[in-house]
C-alpha cells in the first residue's frame, strides 16, 4: 500500500522514511501542497499523513478542496494540541490527528488501525497471502489454499489481531470454544506447524513463551 506524507520538516521526513522502510508500506513524500496535488492527479494512495502548516498553504484547506472529494483516509499532523483545531480536523472528516513531536510507532499503529478497519470487508494482504475475512477464503498469489476449518479459524484469529501477539492461552480457549475439545500446548505447536507448511510462507511469527503474531501492512 502507498502512504502519502505531505510534510516539509526534514527531521520528520527522515524519521518516517526509516520507520516505513521496515514495513510493507511504500512512503511517498511531498513537501508542499502543489506537488501533492499534482501527484494525486495521476496516482492513488491508501492513506495520507497531512501537515497542517505547509510552505504554500494550509493543510485544512487542501483537505477540504481536494482530499475530501477523493475520499482518502487522512491523519493530520499538528504542532499543538489546540482543541478547536483538533475538533475542526475531525469535523472535516479526518480519520485521526497526531500532535508533534510524536512517536513513529504510535503513528504506525494508528495507520494500521485505520487501514485494517477500512479493509475489513475486503482482502487483507500480508506478503503473498491474502485473507478474505468475509468469505473466509485464503489465497496465495491469487490461488485458493485448501485449509481445514480449524486452520482457517486460527489464521483468522491472527489476522483479526494484526500486529498483536495472540497468546497460547487465548488460542487454547478458542479451540475449546470452536471444537469442544481440550488440546495441550504441544498440539497448538503441531497445528501452527501444519498451517505454516500449507501457507509456505513466513508471515506467522512465533513469540517464544507467549504465542503467535502476524505483522501487517
Amino acid at each position: 500500500m502507498n502512504i502519502l506524507l505531505i510534510e516539509d520538516n526534514l527531521l520528520i521526513i527522515k524519521g518516517l522514511t526509516y520507520t516505513f522502510s521496515k514495513t510493507n508500506y511504500k512512503l511517498i513524500i511531498k513537501e508542499n501542497i502543489e506537488d501533492a496535488k499534482n501527484y494525486l492527479t495521476n496516482n492513488s494512495v491508501s492513506l495520507i499523513i497531512l501537515d497542517i502548516t505547509l510552505p504554500d498553504g494550509n493543510g485544512f484547506n487542501f483537505y477540504k478542496k481536494i482530499i475530501k472529494e477523493l475520499n482518502i483516509p487522512t491523519i493530520f499532523l499538528t504542532a499543538n494540541d489546540n482543541e478547536d483545531q483538533i475538533v475542526e480536523a475531525l469535523n472535516l472528516g479526518a480519520e485521526d490527528y497526531i500532535t508533534k513531536p510524536f512517536s513513529s510507532k504510535e503513528l504506525l499503529a494508528r495507520i494500521n488501525r485505520i487501514l485494517f478497519r477500512n479493509t475489513q470487508k475486503s482482502l487483507i494482504k500480508v506478503k503473498d497471502i491474502s485473507f478474505d475475512l468475509d468469505k473466509m477464503v485464503v489465497y496465495k498469489n491469487g490461488t485458493t489454499l485448501e485449509l481445514t476449518s480449524l486452520e482457517l479459524k486460527l489464521l483468522n484469529l491472527l489476522f483479526l489481531n494484526l500486529n498483536k501477539v495472540v497468546t497460547r492461552n487465548i488460542i487454547l480457549d478458542k479451540i475449546w470454544e470452536w471444537t469442544g475439545n481440550y488440546v495441550d500446548d504441544h498440539t497448538i505447536t503441531v497445528y501452527f506447524n501444519r498451517l505454516r507448511e500449507k501457507l509456505a510462507t513466513d508471515i506467522i511469527i512465533t513469540i517464544k513463551g507467549m504465542g503467535y503474531r502476524i505483522d501487517g501492512q
